[in-house]
């Protein structure tokens, strides 16, 4: 496995600003001022916006310089160039609550990846209205948190999550088919950081049992979206996408057992870019340096 970030060393700074001459060499001079290396560098230049985003992967080599001398110092820069922009310590994980209903394929995947180190999060807890995870949860050593939602206690329980979300210092919230629509409310408190994953199928099968409508229907490609929870329903901005070809022979159980596999991986990489600040977002749309 490739080594992971230094830990006090290495930084990751984003930032999205209106397209201007001069932007590349202003952030690598900042950089070479501060004894930067650069180690990873993405940029997109969004011409029909006038737009543009970068992602910087970098170390430092004076031992005096440190995360806070590197925002006060790139303060000046962004000012001057108009730049909305976010700098963090690139081994910093990802402190991440998990959600779950009945369906476990996505978040076991999760708990997997994350304890043989492929996603550098931290699971403070995991949340589900039914307890079918519990032991699930109790098997890798994480805090499991039953939370029933019904249409009389939907409050009650939307303000317990919140609860923990604060308590636990949450930057992540991770609804890993999670069968409860949010509040209004909720997702706007959760602008930005909280992920959701479903069947590619919507809109064209919402509902309950859409891989039963897909193979009633004849479909030829099962797929999966994972996007940002905002309060329209599953209109939030993309992060990923895939697909799997199926043909005649698959039963409508063949494309669950499809389905959950392509759910799994798109989900998983979402909460792995997120995580690792490959993910811009700008009005609907993302921009994401894979």
């Amino acid at each position: 496995m490739t080594p992971g970030p230094q830990p006090g060393r290495e930084y990751v700074l984003t930032l999205l600003c209106p397209d201007t001459a001069g932007l590349v060499h202003a952030v690598s001079g900042f950089l070479v001022r501060n004894s930067g290396n650069i180690l990873e560098s993405r940029q997109f230049d969004d011409r029909l916006q006038g737009r543009f985003f970068m992602r910087v992967h970098f170390d430092v080599s004076d031992p005096d310089v440190d995360l806070e001398n590197l925002r006060y110092r790139f303060g000046p820069v962004a000012e001057a160039y108009g730049i909305s922009w976010a700098l963090r310590h690139a081994a910093t994980p990802t402190r991440t609550l998990i959600m779950v209903s009945r369906f476990g394929h996505c978040l076991n995947d999760l708990l997997f990846r994350w304890r043989t180190g492929a996603l550098n999060i931290e699971i403070p807890a995991i949340v589900s209205n039914h307890r079918d995870f519990e032991g699930l949860a109790h098997t890798y050593g994480i805090p499991f948190h039953h939370i029933p939602a019904t249409a009389d206690t939907k409050a009650d329980a939307e303000a317990r999550l919140l609860g923990l979300v604060r308590e636990l210092n949450i930057d992540l919230v991770v609804l890993a088919r999670y069968m409860q629509i949010l509040s209004d409310d909720l997702c706007k408190e959760l602008e930005g950081r909280a992920i959701n994953i479903h069947h590619s199928f919507l809109p064209g099968f919402k509902g309950a049992r859409p891989y039963r409508q897909a193979y009633e229907r004849g479909v030829k490609l099962v797929g999966a979206t994972a996007h940002y929870v905002t309060p329209d329903l599953d209109e939030g901005q993309i992060i990923e996408q895939d697909v799997v070809r199926v043909d005649r022979s698959l039963d409508p159980d063949d494309l669950v057992t499809v389905g959950r596999d392509v759910e799994a991986q798109v989900l998983a990489h979402a909460v792995k870019w997120h995580t690792e600040s490959r993910v811009m977002v700008h009005g609907n749309r993302t921009v994401v340096f894979r």
